[in-house]
């Protein structure tokens, strides 16, 4: 299983940005996914998850009303639109998938796609 993440940038403060992250490999739509996200000198931290139908979302409450995750089944894609950006939103981003869990933490991830990074000016 691979997990190719992309669409960061350099963004000013208040704009969006959205990226994506296709998945090859196993059945897309048996993995919950997620993406995460690590600043410079921080602990990556989780950003949102979104169950294997797309029913149900959660997001750390950094993000909430800022950020909406979404997923294509039909694509083997997941998405994180991201809204009103915040210069401490800048980090990597990290799309994960786990094929046996409901929701998703750092400990419950079977696979890790690479980094986008993302930066926000002030």
């Amino acid at each position: 299983v691979q997990l190719q993440a992309s669409g960061g940038g350099l963004v000013q403060a208040g704009g969006s940005l959205r990226l994506s992250c296709a998945v090859s490999g196993r059945t897309f739509s048996t993995y919950t996914m997620g993406w995460f996200r690590q600043a410079p000198g921080k602990e990556r931290e989780f950003v949102a998850d979104i169950s294997r139908s797309g029913g149900y979302t959660y997001y750390a409450d950094s993000v909430k009303g800022r950020f909406t995750i979404s997923r294509d089944n039909a694509k083997n894609t997941v998405y994180l639109q991201m809204n009103s950006l915040k210069p401490e939103d800048t980090a990597s981003y990290y799309c994960a998938a786990d094929p046996v869990y409901a929701r998703i933490t750092l400990e419950r991830v079977k696979y890790w796609g690479k980094g986008t990074l993302v930066t926000v000016s002030s």
